[in-house]
């Protein structure tokens, strides 16, 4: 499945995404295709067509007639936790310094930052506050607060000192911090408080503190305002291994950059709620509303690698793709999280229906002819633009699929019309077009039982009934007694799945304009229809080709007249 991309995800301006029915049919597939391209042209040259299920083997064939590519496929546009992070995220280590961190977080105006490792993945969140006690620790306690845990390469790099001799720059140690402000006597005892190989001594231009120091064995030295040792000395602390570091500050400023060369790794809170990308945020809203955490950090849930990270405000108003539908009207038929875009127009030529709401006005054009795809051909001409011949053969390969060819009782004169003038677009024969297209893919002949309910399926409620119809369309009707019981199984397992409480199967013979209806479901409802019946749950309908315009009207009438178990109808 792919994601949609949102301009806080720092892959750019937003698509808007043109888009038919779940379990699209021709005509959803090629009007938003056609109106794409339209949209390119004139408001939106960021318009992308897309659909919400599998392409039938018709449409797959009227896409490799035209050469073009199949829509984007988009199963789910509620938002996740990608869509709502910022990509552009400052982000730490754990063996970096609490200097390097702090400014970093400085600069950029945060109070908390997320800590990966070397392969980029999440270990923590340091917060401001934690890295402040790297500097603040045990402060009551005079002989903890000296010490500073790092190493010596960190502290030179944080001075930026110059390193004149030294040895295990490297080495992460416990370190003692004393100032040689005293006199020699003072700080000959101070010393001697600590091993020497605990001490850093900070100390200015004092050779006599220096040669103390040196007979001492402390660890290392560091010379403030830009001092360095005598050259004989020197060579005593090469000898003695004793790191011996000039910086060009003064000793104040020495000792508190000191302790802001520890690493921050201690500071890291490692028990915090890391969400995975795909993550709906509909479904974390309240555990990260009650969470004290400051930041969550977003990974990719194969690989624990960062990706983003959002904060609580981030949830409040969390970014709304734009959507223009095609084909349908309903939520109930759109593709899930359609209720939480941005619905720019609706383009259809069915029942208003549902509970379809807008924000704000839209274009919403609903026109009664028999296929979308006719509208959309209708749009072009009223601005003047002709359609490419790829997208013409698709629009008319649209029109062809939801009139039978100009055949359904749904057919206006613009069908006619439209269809006529995209054929000269495309530069096919209608006939010829209409022959090969039908025959191009019988699902009866090969396809799942699945595929074929749902390749072109709607669900609808209506008198409180909630209903699932599937239609399709063959040439001929002989590979259905093969496969009737087999669609009957499939037909109630989808009808549990759903949840509804009637299913059925139209599949219409579009030579002889015939239909068989295979049900599933409510026997109050299959008791109420009166077609003709050819077995249990199995009815013929002649004459009857149209869902739209025939078949729904038609068990509407039924499911206003029947009666559930319970007394409601």
């Amino acid at each position: 499945m792919i994601q949609p991309s949102y301009e806080k995800t720092g892959a750019g301006r937003q698509p808007v995404y043109v888009i038919g029915h779940q379990n699209p049919d021709t005509d959803a597939i090629c009007s938003a295709i056609g109106y794409a391209e339209l949209l390119q042209r004139t408001r939106y040259p960021d318009a992308e067509a897309a659909c919400c299920g599998g392409l039938n083997p018709r449409t797959r064939w009227v896409l490799e007639q035209a050469g073009l590519e199949p829509p984007k496929l988009i199963m789910d546009l509620r938002p996740t936790a990608e869509m709502i992070c910022r990509a552009d995220v400052v982000q730490a280590r754990a063996d970096e310094t609490f200097l390097d961190v702090y400014q970093r977080m400085e600069q950029a105006d945060i109070r908390s930052i997320p800590v990966v490792d070397d392969g980029g993945k999440v270990i923590g969140i340091a917060s401001v506050q934690d890295l402040l006690q790297l500097l603040l620790h045990n402060v009551s306690d005079r002989q903890h607060a000296r010490r500073v845990r790092t190493n010596l390469a960190n502290i030179a790099r944080t001075l930026e000192a110059h390193i004149d001799c030294g040895t295990e720059l490297d080495v992460e140690q416990d370190f003692v911090l004393t100032v040689s402000a005293s006199s020699e006597e003072t700080v000959d005892m101070r010393l001697h408080q600590f091993p020497g190989r605990e001490l850093v001594l900070v100390v200015g231009d004092r050779p006599e503190i220096h040669r103390r120091a040196l007979e001492y064995g402390v660890r290392a030295i560091v010379l403030t305002n830009s001092a360095h040792l005598p050259e004989e000395l020197l060579v005593v602390a090469r000898e003695q291994g004793c790191t011996v570091i000039s910086c060009p500050h003064d000793t104040a400023s020495t000792t508190q950059l000191i302790r802001c060369s520890r690493r921050i790794a201690e500071a890291v809170d490692r028990g915090v709620l890391m969400v995975g990308a795909r993550t709906h945020i509909h479904g974390i809203r309240q555990e990260i509303q009650h969470s004290s955490q400051p930041l969550f950090p977003v990974i990719r849930e194969e690989t624990g690698q960062l990706t983003g990270v959002f904060s609580k405000s981030d949830l409040l108003e969390p970014p709304r793709q734009r959507l223009v539908l095609v084909d349908h009207n309903e939520l109930s038929q759109a593709v899930p999280g359609a209720a939480d875009a941005n619905i720019l127009e609706v383009i259809d030529h069915h029942r208003l229906s549902g509970n379809l709401v807008s924000r704000e006005p839209i274009r919403f054009i609903n026109e009664p002819v028999g296929s979308t795809s006719t509208i959309v051909a209708r749009l072009y001409q009223m601005q003047g633009e002709r359609p490419s011949p790829a997208v013409a053969m698709c629009l008319s390969a649209g029109i062809i699929s939801d009139t039978l060819k100009l055949t359904s009782p749904t057919t206006r004169g613009m069908d006619r019309d439209m269809l006529g003038w995209l054929a000269g677009q495309a530069g096919i024969v209608v006939d010829d077009f209409a022959r090969d297209f039908f025959a191009a893919g019988s699902l009866l002949r090969g396809a799942p039982s699945e595929a074929i309910l749902g390749t072109d399926r709607k669900e609808f409620t209506e008198h409180g009934w909630r209903i699932s119809i599937s239609q399709i369309e063959e040439l001929g009707l002989d590979e259905f007694p093969a496969r009737r019981d087999e669609l009957q199984l499939a037909l109630e397992r989808l009808r549990r799945e759903k949840g509804v409480d009637f299913a059925c199967l139209i599949v219409t013979d579009i030579r002889r304009h015939f239909s068989l209806l295979l049900t599933a479901g409510s026997a109050a409802v299959v008791k109420e229809i009166d077609y003709p019946q050819l077995g249990p749950d199995l009815f013929e309908m002649d004459g009857v080709v149209s869902r739209k315009k025939q078949f729904f009207p038609f068990i509407s009438r039924v499911l206003a007249r029947a009666v559930r178990e319970d007394g409601e109808g």
